[in-house]
């Protein structure tokens, strides 16, 4: 039995039986609700004492392996209770014992809910905790009596930015005593944050509070790690301070004080022993200069093993290891997410992204960046923006060029790029680079907006001369929506209107329909990639739909279009929400594709197909043409290599087969006819054919269906060499016009 379950469970005869007393001794063959774990009288749990001598009731705590007698529908919920942070999710911290309700399962697309049995409302309070989206009536908690709905809490939508932290929530239900009710809880929002995290819900006399600090000094105030500090006087001599990591090691505070100045502070999981990695500090810009380390929390041999060196220790493995993508952008070591900051200069393409540069889980949110010079090729650099001070972290942003010096930080003649983003300590923040975006230095009268949201992008408005910021406004006393502020020089900014009904990672810009100059849409979306089309005047995006549209599908989120692209195309990158395990780096980002407006039979619609660019690493093809596919039958090519670009083309009759599709070595891709579903996204025939492009690195696989209409993103786990790739039809007959495979170069191979 789990010290939760020992210390917190409820008397089940009260509860749903309706008994009076609160003296009874506990049934052991009573089941506490959702744990299926014997009886207990409750001790008390913090910030939930009894009141008057009664004791507290759980309703559950979540700690057995399935939900006991709560009745559970769709797939959100899981097997069971989750056992803490799931698959591709943030850490997630502030339940109680091990197990929780955590609608991540499978990601934020999945649905469901969960209800439970009958129980008598017998106290005060209702408390829980609760964590997780912010999509009242979608991603909730509900207390239903008599068929109702009466009390409702949704999740905090990591109002502190970027938390999966679980806080006391509280209704009060004295109004209710003696009503018999149920709790359900409820997951049907399938975009960003699209889940909700509850556990330990509870009858109390006492009113639970919160047990977090608020947004605005929650990183300040953030406990530090337990333990010794432990300090180190330096002479920074070599190129790196290198620091041994070990995954699921005890956490530790680490701050470098520059001649008095404390210039790095962050939490890392120091490695008592042989390290998964070395992380490593650039101390490229404090040559020769006395210096400090602090470390709080490290066991002292961890301590010893930080070091000075010019070169990373197992660097020379970097882009070689197993799981490592071969031609997606990947970074050397750690964690990131978001690509941030995507914009074009005179040669260069530059990527910046959300990074943990010291650990292989989300935290420490820095800029990472790498150049390209043909969007296929990247160079990693040295980090572009560090956080302000710890808990102040750089969220995601934008980057444009100011190409005529609006705001005045021009200093020689290359002109000037300007990043925003978002300081979770201050709000919305711009900053400016004078050497080609590879520093930026923070204007001193940031934030230059202030408000309960985050992940401002900036664009430029010819029409109205003004530049344009669209960013996602959280604040909890309106609904969820993007904000548009207007400004003539980036420094003052002037709010102008909200569109609602969208999340975070807000994008906006104007493409031609079927590429005619004339006839052009402007598009908005945000992190779940869902958009609409419609009309921006400069100040108001108008759409002419109801509702969203989708073109991408599986593990992406949080995209990013170039600013400036030189060819006057709308190139989009996105996050690929894919684990490496056992590598010194965690996730990827997608190949870059280019997004069109097109007519369609069912209006315009948003199309995305890979860069022209990826025939930069074509190698050896191979081909099959014109061959009649019957039910069973398969053409074959036999392949060498394990990094392929697959086009395919299906040509039907009058009568549709079952199904059609790829099987590439043992992954089977499987495009059902009958539902016109390809891996949950629409593959129906268009004008009698069905086209794939079809794009494996090692870790990943994307798929482009019908020339753009809908893009896949997934995580591929195939054999290092694939050595056949086959075309097949089944439950009738196919016609496959054409299977042509080329093998691919690596973008790291000097």
């Amino acid at each position: 039995m789990s010290t939760k379950t020992a210390l917190l469970v409820f008397l089940a005869p009260m509860m749903f039986a309706g008994c009076a007393s609160i003296s009874r001794e506990p049934r052991a063959d009573v089941k506490v609700a959702g744990t299926g774990q014997p009886g207990r009288v409750a001790k008390l749990a913090p910030g939930t004492a009894a009141a008057s001598g009664t004791q507290d009731l759980v309703i559950a705590d979540f700690e057995g392996k399935d939900y006991g007698g709560w009745k559970v529908t769709g797939e959100a919920f899981g097997p069971g209770p989750a056992r803490g942070t799931l698959s591709h999710q943030m850490q997630v911290s502030g339940h109680k014992g091990k197990g929780l309700v955590n609608t991540y399962f499978r990601g934020d697309r999945t649905k469901g809910t969960l209800t439970s049995p009958p129980f008598k409302i017998q106290r005060r309070y209702i408390n829980f905790l609760v964590g997780g989206g912010l999509h009242p009536g979608k991603t909730c908690i509900n207390l239903r009596v008599g068929g109702n709905v009466v009390r409702t809490a949704t999740g905090p939508n990591d109002r502190s930015g970027g938390s999966e932290f679980l806080d006391w929530h509280a209704w009060g239900v004295a109004g209710l005593l003696g009503r018999t009710a149920t709790i359900q809880i409820v997951d049907q929002h399938s975009g960003g944050w699209g889940h909700i995290n509850v556990d330990h819900i509870i009858q109390s006399n006492t009113k639970a509070k919160p047990q977090k600090p608020s947004p605005s000094v929650a990183g300040r105030r953030r406990a530090r790690p337990a333990g010794p500090e432990r300090t180190m006087d330096l002479t920074l001599t070599k190129r790196y301070l290198l620091l041994p990591v070990r995954n699921g090691a005890r956490k530790c505070r680490v701050r470098l004080e520059v001649e008095g100045e404390s210039v790095r502070e962050f939490d890392i999981e120091l490695a008592d022993g042989e390290p998964s990695f070395w992380a490593f500090i650039d101390l490229s810009r404090f040559q020769d200069k006395s210096a400090k380390l602090i470390v709080r929390g490290a066991q002292e041999s961890a301590f010893k093993a930080i070091t000075q060196g010019d070169a990373i220790p197992g660097e020379e493995k970097f882009y070689k290891e197993r799981l490592r993508p071969q031609f997606h952008f990947s970074q050397k070591i750690g964690w990131n997410n978001d690509p941030n900051g995507m914009v074009y200069y005179d040669g260069e393409y530059h990527l910046y992204f959300q990074h943990n540069p010291y650990g292989w889980k989300w935290g420490n949110m820095h800029w990472g960046h790498a150049i390209s010079r043909d969007l296929v090729h990247w160079e990693q650099l040295p980090i572009a923006i560090y956080n302000h001070r710890f808990g102040d972290w750089a969220f995601s942003g934008s980057a444009v060029v100011d190409a005529n010096n609006t705001a005045g930080f021009q200093t020689g003649r290359e002109k000037v790029l300007i990043a925003a983003y978002t300081s979770t300590g201050r709000g919305e923040c711009i900053a400016f680079s004078n050497d080609r975006g590879r520093t930026f230095t923070d204007f001193a009268g940031n934030p230059v907006v202030k408000h309960r949201g985050r992940d401002p992008k900036i664009i430029w408005h010819e029409p109205t001369r003004r530049w344009v910021m669209a960013v996602f406004n959280g604040d909890r006393k309106v609904s969820k929506n993007i904000s548009f502020y207007t400004s003539p020089d980036l420094k003052t900014w002037q709010f102008q209107s909200k569109l609602p009904g969208y999340y975070e990672c807000p994008e906006i810009f104007e493409l031609p329909v079927d590429g005619d100059a004339k006839n052009t849409r402007w598009v908005v979306f945000a992190a779940d990639a869902r958009y609409a089309i419609g009309a921006f005047d400069g100040k108001t995006f108008t759409p002419e739909h109801q509702g969203k549209r989708r073109v991408h599908y599986g593990r992406y989120y949080a995209s990013q279009t170039f600013s400036n692209e030189p060819n006057g195309r709308r190139i989009q990158i996105g996050w690929a929400r894919i684990d490496m395990k056992g590598m010194p780096f965690n996730q990827m980002m997608t190949f870059p594709h280019q997004l069109t407006l097109h007519n369609t039979k069912d209006g315009i619609r948003m199309f995305a197909v890979p860069i022209r660019e990826i025939e930069l690493l074509h190698k050896k093809s191979y081909a099959i043409r014109n061959q009649a596919l019957a039910d069973g039958q398969a053409a074959s090519v036999d392949t060498t290599g394990a990094l392929f670009d697959i086009r395919v083309t299906f040509a039907f009759g009058d009568h549709l087969p079952k199904a059609v599709g790829l099987r590439i070595g043992k992954k089977k891709l499987l495009c059902d006819l009958r539902s016109g579903k390809l891996m949950g996204a629409p593959a129906m025939p268009v004008d009698g054919t069905l086209t794939l492009q079809v794009l494996i690195d090692r870790p990943s696989i994307e798929i482009c269906v019908n020339g753009g209409r809908a893009y896949i993103t997934e995580g591929f786990r195939g054999r290092d060499e694939i050595d056949r790739i086959e075309a097949f039809c089944e439950g009738g007959e196919a016609e496959l016009k054409s299977l042509v495979v080329y093998e691919l170069k690596s973008i790291w191979n000097k």
